[in-house]
């Protein structure tokens, strides 16, 4: 499966919502942020207010999960949607390893900081997203109208790690969308010793672990309230 930037993963991320009924829609009980006014310029959005609730101001990263399994449909539904997000060269580095029993899940907590570890081992399924550094093989399929772009990387190892992080990364962003819009939460983590999980679940060598990933629906007392974002005239300058 191929399918940005994380929240730390040493402690919960965000958000406040009700939890004590984590049913489907508005996802899993989610319900939009008010304690803020909505941004000006909902007009401008072709996205149905709805949507966007579930997709952004209502969603949270999750640090507890019900025991409602996430299906391996639910997954390809996920991927299918997500897959259409663009990478440089429609490289599509990103690798998905999904770990579901207990067995993985021992191999991988060892690797985990502390923190991450209890919450990892309850959750209903565990993902470790990984780019693959030689992507490029798959270019002449993938990228057809320029096949000599194989060619281009493949004397060039450090570039072509250096375009699977970036590309990956965006994937993983997208990715966490897709998990919104299937009603689900995501929580992704970046405590973990990217080394150690390479070489325990990857050792060809082909492959950077840039992300852990517990999902499924969130539990109670999932979130704390959710941090501060920086505004449109913070972030955005125009020359």
């Amino acid at each position: 499966m191929s399918t940005g930037t994380t929240t730390p993963a040493t402690g919960p991320a965000s958000p406040a919502a009700d939890t004590t009924s984590p049913g489907r829609g508005a996802a899993a009980g989610l319900a939009p942020d008010r304690s803020q006014p909505v941004p000006p310029g909902d007009e401008w959005l072709a996205l149905d207010p709805t949507a966007q609730d579930l997709l952004f101001r209502a969603a949270r990263t999750a640090n507890t999960f019900t025991d409602e399994p996430v299906t391996d449909e639910q997954i390809a539904a996920i991927h299918d949607l997500v897959r259409y997000g663009p990478t440089a060269y429609n490289g599509q580095p990103l690798r998905v390893l999904l770990l579901r029993s207990a067995a993985a899940r021992a191999r991988l907590l060892p690797h985990l900081s502390s923190a991450n570890r209890a919450k990892t081992a309850a959750a209903p399924l565990v993902a470790v997203l990984a780019a693959d550094v030689d992507f490029h093989e798959r270019l002449p399929e993938l990228f057809p109208h320029r096949p000599q772009a194989r060619d281009w990387l493949a004397g060039d190892r450090a570039q072509r790690a250096a375009q699977a992080r970036l590309n990956a990364a965006l994937q993983i962003g997208y990715l966490i969308v897709g998990v919104r819009a299937a009603g689900l939460a995501a929580g992704p983590m970046a405590g973990f010793d990217p080394a150690g999980v390479a070489g325990e679940f990857f050792p060809d060598g082909r492959h950077e672990v840039l992300v852990v990933m517990n999902l499924g629906r969130p539990g109670p007392d999932a979130w704390q309230d959710r941090l501060p974002r920086l505004t449109s005239g913070e972030v955005i300058r125009t020359l």
